[in-house]
Parts: structure tokens; sequence; C-alpha cells
């Protein structure tokens, strides 16, 4: 992307890769360097940081509509897709790697029972702080599939991540077949 922009009004955003929260202020010159599963991943002069989409506007692009989809024959009869759940998850991106968590091998486990959800992932690094952010992130967008009632994403360290963990798919995004 490379889009360079300025802020048009004060935008909370996450530090990279600390996780902290902040605001930028309006008039920040930001060059869009990511922009993937409904967020965005901006360079400034004081390093990287992640927007949502819930403030798209301030980076002068609309906020997505939401999008209905039809009932699976699992919606229908009140049970949760656990399809819908994947594919949620593969709405997660690392906001500095253009891979979902799921391609880059993150999500370790993935439990439906009944209308629950309990995820168990990793991260490409114990001491990224952007952790808690993108467990946040797929918890919300788990939330979001019909008829989930509650969710969980539990962050864990065995078995440690390796590159070996990212799926055909993601080692072709990130060249490396």
């Amino acid at each position: 992307m490379n889009e360079s922009i300025t802020l048009t009004r004060d935008c909370q955003a996450i530090q990279i890769p600390s996780g902290n929260d902040l605001i930028l202020p309006a008039g920040t010159e930001v060059i869009v360097t990511q922009s993937l599963g409904g967020s965005y991943t901006v360079a400034t002069n004081q390093g990287l940081f992640r927007i949502n989409d819930t403030n798209a506007d301030a980076l002068g692009y609309e906020k997505p509509a939401a999008q209905a989809s039809p009932a699976s024959p699992q919606e229908a009869s009140g049970a949760v897709d656990q399809k819908a759940v994947w594919d949620q998850l593969k709405t997660c991106y690392d906001p500095e790697i253009p891979v979902n968590i799921v391609d880059l091998g993150l999500v370790y486990d993935c439990v439906v029972n009944e209308n629950e959800v309990l995820v168990k992932m990793t991260l490409t690094a114990p001491g990224c702080g952007m952790g808690p952010t993108i467990a946040a992130e797929a918890k919300s967008k788990i939330l979001s599939v019909p008829n989930v009632k509650n969710a969980e994403v539990e962050l864990v360290w065995d078995p440690p991540w390796n590159q070996d963990m990212i799926t055909e798919v993601g080692k072709m995004k990130l060249g490396l077949i």
C-alpha cells in the first residue's frame, strides 16, 4: 500500500509491537503499510501503529458496513458453525505480517462446545506486546459468528511457534516457497 495520509481527527491507535493504547492527533502524517482484516497498520515518525476499522474515517476511508451472510444449516438449527469460526479467525492478521493468524500457524486449537468457542493460540515471539490485542480481535470476531454466546482465546507457549507451522498458503504469501 504505502499510501501517505494525514489524519483528519484524533484517532485511537495501538503501538506496535508494545501494544500500548494511545491517541494519534489530527494532522499526523501516516503511511498505510497494511490494510487487512479490518485494521490498518500505519507508519509515523514515532513508529508503527495499528488502527481498527471503527477509526477508518480518520484515515479518509469509509467504515465497513456490516455484512449479513446467508444462514448455514448449523446456524438455522442454533448450532455454531465451526467453519464460520475458522473463517473469522482467518480475518485476523498480525499487524507486521501480511498473513492471517491461521495461515501463520498461530492457532493451535479451536473447540466448539454448544454455543461456546475456546481457541488456543500463540504468537511468533513470546515477548510480543501485540498478543493481547490480537487475541482480543480474534475473540471479537468469533463472537460475531451466529449462535456464539461465549468465546475465550487463550495465549499459550507450548509448543513454541516456528516457521514450520506456517501453512503452504502462508508460505506462498511470504515468498518462502
